[in-house]
């Protein structure tokens, strides 16, 4: 271990942010260094540069793996000085190109009760946009290692990105995956997700190591699981809001627990309504 990073596989390291348990993912190559996402604030990313550097002193790369506070507000302290490439999705650069003070009030005002401190430092970090846009997937070789970006489909949100290491047999599967709590359906298309996740899937063997968005790092085995509940979800809200049945119902019979599924079955109802 090195300041908080654990290897988890050949040169791949994660580290687990205590306060909310985001996982950052460091992958080295003989050349160069990926970086999978920045952390929610400046003093975060500042302490995540200082780990970086208890790792490896090769150049870094880094990658946003959606456009949400807790995975891209430190990109400005660790791409901005020295200029790094950020590499994202077209959509989640273009949130953060168009509205970082619609992002910033967003993220200030969920964090603001439960973690204050967070939430005023966030409140003063500079956002940088993503400098390397990927459609579908980008390959990135660093040095002697090469690494596959994907946008799976849309789940999460819109702009999902997991970042594939197959010499390593390692799978950073960003907040399509989640181990500390349910999923987070708020920006999701719950309808598609178990497409997404799906489509991950093709990339792992049965020995993959998965590092989710949040929580420890798991198996495929845990992700088979938590796509079959993905699916089971899906088909609910389908057949609730074919049945005329409010989202409520959805709630009471779905994985994930009562609010999480509620959101979920919201979003999907959206989506099936063409409002999404």
């Amino acid at each position: 271990m090195s300041g908080g990073f654990v290897e988890v596989a050949d040169r791949v390291y994660v580290r687990v942010e205590p306060l909310l348990r985001v996982n950052v993912t460091l992958v080295v190559g003989d050349d160069g260094a990926l970086l999978v996402d920045t952390l929610s604030s400046a003093g975060q990313a500042t302490e995540l540069a200082a780990a970086v550097r208890g790792v490896t002193d090769r150049p870094l790369t880094l990658v946003n793996t959606h456009h949400h506070y807790d995975h891209c507000f430190g990109n400005a302290v660790l791409a901005g000085e020295p200029p790094r490439p950020v590499y994202a999705h077209e959509r989640a650069a273009a949130a953060l190109r168009d509205d970082p003070e619609g992002l910033r009030r967003e993220a200030y005002e969920e964090v603001r009760a439960e973690h204050p401190e967070l939430a005023a430092d966030l409140a003063d970090t500079p956002l940088l946009t993503p400098t390397h846009v990927v459609h579908t997937e980008t390959r990135l070789d660093l040095g002697g290692r090469r690494v596959l970006l994907r946008h799976p489909g849309r789940g999460h949100t819109d702009s999902d990105l997991v970042a594939h290491v197959p010499d390593a047999d390692v799978l950073v599967a960003g907040d399509l995956v989640e181990q500390s709590g349910p999923p987070a359906f708020e920006d999701s298309y719950p309808l598609q997700w178990p497409d997404a996740v799906a489509d991950l899937l093709r990339l792992t063997t049965p020995g993959t190591v998965v590092v989710p968005g949040h929580g420890d790092v798991v198996d495929v085995d845990f992700v088979r699981a938590q796509h079959a509940e993905l699916v089971r979800l899906a088909w609910l809200i389908r057949a609730a809001h074919t049945g005329g049945a409010p989202p409520e119902r959805v709630a009471a019979e779905a994985p994930f627990g009562a609010r999480a599924a509620l959101i979920a079955a919201r979003r999907g109802y959206r989506e099936l309504n063409g409002e999404a």
